[in-house]
């Protein structure tokens, strides 16, 4: 059962103010944290300046018109490049105090993608020269090369190394070559197309074009066997498994990013949507979670009890997502079920008091992580900007 909620037009006036609010009062002279200060949170570093969720919150501090967001939003990236590896590689998280860095077990990979589109919209629309943060952009681009497939031109991780970070994808990824294909976009980086064909093929196999690089139709030929198409792109492919428990985070951020065809794109937001995955609140982010009798079942999704079924990356509900799934109906011009979503986005976000929930259980809704979550703002603003025709928008 949901809890009642105001009426539409007063919750899409009152989320704004509340969003804003939430992003200025987590914000620190160095950048903004993942979530309010309480106890919890501290306890299990959450109050950081997260790579991903500070990259995704200073894409909706930058163009807020509100002064402390807008110097928060270039602390933040500071902060992340005042810690970056000497390799290049930018960490999960920093200390608010510079006394921390954290670069996670396997290494985090989409902290440093996150930061530098982060680092592209602050420079479109921000007040910072395009030479601000050069060195570690071409630091971070050539750590992220060193992980690219020579001829698939594509990035290669260990398992739990991006955002899903207790979830068993690994090799190519899903989410994180999305993220790759948007980073050679907006800097103009070499064989962006060759990463859009081979994207398409490996996460795409039950199409009728056939690759022709000899090693992608064997991946093509693995992954198919014994599967039918989902609708979706595959989480992950690897030389022996891949994913198909329904991604929908890397689907919508493949849509966004213009990897998907008309086709493609509409059975994409189809499938999310038959899936009634954005219901009551925006988004479930697993369609078919992983049991513990899954071939893809590892004992470390079982930390903290997190990642048991509908819960947390395996299942459970996340109101960011649901700010990127809003975006990605609008960029379809799928304009009502846009709105729609963003709707429910902003009685996500106001469920408990404002809560503005980490995540939800993907069944009996339960609130789950930590409260005061900034990225779930983040998202809505986003999404609101975008809805309403913003050009500094995603």
């Amino acid at each position: 059962m949901t809890e009642p909620h105001p009426a539409p037009a007063t919750l899409l006036a009152e989320c704004p103010r509340a969003s804003l609010a939430l992003l200025e009062a987590n914000c620190t002279p160095h950048g903004i944290l993942a979530a309010s200060r309480t106890q919890a949170a501290e306890a299990r570093r959450y109050t950081r300046i997260f790579g991903r969720d500070a990259a995704i919150c200073v894409m909706a501090m930058c163009g807020s018109g509100v002064p402390a967001l807008e110097r928060g939003a270039v602390a933040s990236l500071d902060a992340l490049a005042a810690q970056q590896a000497a390799n290049g590689q930018i960490p999960k998280y920093v200390d608010p105090d510079g006394l921390d860095a954290d670069f996670w077990y396997l290494g985090c990979i989409d902290a440093t993608l996150w930061w530098l589109i982060a680092v592209d919209h602050v420079r479109r629309h921000g007040t910072v020269g395009a030479t601000h943060w050069q060195d570690g952009v071409q630091r971070a681009i050539g750590w992220l090369l060193a992980q690219e497939h020579q001829t698939f031109r594509l990035l290669q991780q260990n398992e739990a190394s991006d955002w899903a970070d207790i979830m068993p994808r690994s090799g190519y990824v899903l989410y994180t070559n999305a993220l790759w294909y948007e980073v050679k976009r907006r800097f103009a980086l070499a064989d962006a197309q060759a990463t859009a064909h081979h994207f398409n093929h490996l996460f795409n196999p039950f199409q009728r074009d056939l690759p022709t690089y000899h090693r992608a139709r064997l991946l093509r030929h693995y992954a198919r066997r014994g599967r039918r198409d989902p609708g979706l792109y595959l989480s992950f492919v690897n030389l022996a498994v891949v994913g198909d428990e329904g991604d929908v985070f890397g689907n919508v951020l493949a849509l966004l990013c213009g990897l998907a065809d008309e086709t493609m794109a509409a059975r994409i937001a189809d499938t999310i949507t038959a899936a009634q995955a954005d219901q009551p609140y925006p988004v479930r982010v697993v369609l078919h979670p992983l049991t513990r009798q899954h071939d893809l079942w590892r004992r470390y999704m079982e930390r903290h009890q997190q990642n048991l079924v509908h819960q947390y990356h395996n299942g459970g509900i996340w109101p960011f997502v649901g700010g990127f799934w809003a975006m990605a109906l609008a960029r379809l011009g799928r304009t009502e079920q846009a709105h729609g979503a963003l709707l429910r986005l902003a009685q996500a976000n106001a469920a408990h008091g404002w809560r503005f929930t980490e995540w939800f259980h993907g069944r009996t809704l339960a609130p789950r992580g930590m409260p005061g979550q900034s990225w779930n703002a983040a998202g809505f603003l986003l999404a609101q900007r975008m809805l309403d025709g913003g050009a500094a928008g995603w």
